[in-house]
């Protein structure tokens, strides 16, 4: 950490004691994004956002206060400490209970880079935007395709954090993404189909986006947009699906991933994003069945390539895998310091200890840190299994790739997904596109119904640059690894136009 940045941690730590503050916290952060824009052979817009400031989060008697400032002087981080003892003060008229932080070892003075090989911000624009124009071109030579969209959007955070627990953290990280969106349009006007969600965000560099070759590739995708004109609507009724991690990512975002967050589902979220049926944690804790015996679901922020991947929180705690969901049935809950207490008694009868997963995040320096998603994961099954694999033991039914329009209710229970490309299953052989394909579930019915899923060669990650939580609100980055699924007798609608 540079020696400057820490004596201003050092200013406000110590400045919130002095004006009565039982712990505290300082983040002075770097945050940098970089937007390219483009639409067939012309670049629409491109941002450069550039922000830096400290943030100090305070405890006084069991109640938080947060303030933030620009000026990264003495003074300036000295006097938003002060503010923030003051608000906690404030706050105190309105605390429904003490807050009581869960334990953690000091990791003293480290550091932690992402996993990147070229950072996209030494890349210039007009290489990043001729790659894009090269794409769309590809894209447009496919008859039908009249419209490409294609942008990079890029995140730098610098980050430094100090505790009065002893925690000296600087970070590097780094993220990365390619969203494309083509449009295929039939010969009379009557019916247009798009194919977008091609390239999943990643915790990678520049590098990660000339891996996935969208020159290369966009030809191929645009073929997918004009199929879809031409494939068969589909029938209503109920099917075996097939899912590929490309699109069960997002399903399993939704319907496990933030039903399991411990403040959603204690009712801290019901204004804005809603709660969880996966409440209260006494009942469900070791006793609901969530899927069958094989499915296991792990949070971490470990995985190579993570979007939430990172080796402290914004609280200071290494982060540590657990399992969310244990041979099926409901087994841990995503946790903050703060919230890891409220689990004390789960903890404490399965003879573990009770600490945070290291799942506290903040967007930006001026955003007050809290719980967010760590990468959430659906395991690869014992048995080495890959995509073909699941069609070929399927005799009828629908396979989906890419993950496409969706709604779900405030609880996460009923659920509705379409998708990017479907085909029909028959005799274990994928025999034609199908369109205006989506599926309807009550999520415990649904993972219940998973009998197949793929081994460690049919695992990816999917992932979204905007999980949005909180109020004020703020983003989160994430991903999510995932092994191909079947799943027996889904409720299939027909979504077309002219159904």
């Amino acid at each position: 950490m540079d020696a400057g940045v820490k004596a201003l941690l050092m200013d406000a730590l110590n400045a919130a004691k002095m004006a009565g503050a039982g712990y505290a916290d300082a983040r002075i952060g770097h945050y940098r994004n970089n937007f390219v824009i483009t639409r067939e052979k012309q670049i629409i817009q491109v941002v450069d956002t550039d922000t830096m400031g400290c943030g100090v989060r305070v405890l006084v008697d069991g109640t938080w206060g947060f303030a933030a400032t620009r000026s990264l002087t003495p003074d300036g981080v000295a006097s938003a400490a002060k503010d923030a003892v003051a608000i906690a003060k404030a706050n105190r008229i309105a605390r429904d209970r003490a807050v009581e932080l869960a334990p953690t070892p000091s990791v003293g003075e480290v550091s932690w880079t992402s996993g990147y090989t070229t950072d996209p911000f030494t890349i210039p624009i007009e290489q990043k935007a001729d790659l894009l124009i090269k794409a769309n071109t590809e894209a447009l030579k496919v008859a039908s395709v009249k419209f490409v969209n294609s942008s990079m959007f890029f995140v730098k955070e610098d980050k430094n954090y100090a505790n009065t627990d002893g925690a000296v953290i600087n970070q590097l990280m780094v993220r990365s993404w390619l969203p494309m969106q083509i449009t295929a349009i039939s010969a009379d006007n009557s019916d247009f189909q798009i194919r977008t969600n091609t390239i999943q965000p990643m915790g990678r560099g520049y590098e990660y986006l000339l891996e996935q070759d969208p020159i290369g590739n966009a030809g191929k995708w645009g073929e997918e947009a004009a199929q879809k004109l031409k494939a068969k609507p589909v029938e209503v009724g109920r099917y075996d699906l097939v899912l590929h991690p490309s699109h069960l990512w997002l399903t399993l975002h939704e319907s496990v991933a933030h039903p399991t967050e411990l403040d959603r589902a204690n009712g801290y979220e019901a204004n804005y994003a809603g709660t969880s049926f996966v409440s209260p944690p006494e009942k469900m804790l070791g006793k609901f069945k969530y899927g069958p015996e094989f499915m296991n679901v792990q949070g971490d922020r470990s995985q190579s390539g993570g979007c939430a991947t990172t080796g402290y929180d914004d609280e200071g705690v290494q982060p540590e895998t657990f399992l969310v969901i244990k041979n099926g049935v409901v087994n841990d809950y995503q946790t903050t310091r703060e919230q890891a207490m409220w689990l004390k008694w789960w903890y404490d009868s399965q003879g573990r200890p009770t600490r945070s997963h290291g799942n506290s995040y903040a967007d930006n320096w001026n955003d007050v840190q809290f719980q967010r998603m760590p990468n959430v994961s659906l395991l690869p099954g014992e048995k080495d299994l890959v995509w073909e694999d699941l069609i070929a033991a399927t005799d009828s039914g629908i396979a989906i790739i890419g993950d496409g329009s969706f709604s779900i209710d405030q609880q996460r229970y009923n659920a509705q997904f379409g998708g990017q490309l479907f085909y029909e299953i028959k005799g274990g052989k994928i025999v034609g596109m199908l369109k205006d394909v989506a599926y309807q579930m009550r999520t415990p019915d649904f993972w219940n119904s998973m009998d197949m899923i793929g081994g460690k060669r049919g695992y990816m990650l999917g992932g979204s640059f905007f999980d949005g939580k909180g109020q004020p609100g703020q983003v989160n980055a994430v991903s999510h690894g995932v092994v191909p699924a079947r799943f027996r007798q889904i409720n299939v609608i027909n979504t077309g136009r002219k159904a």
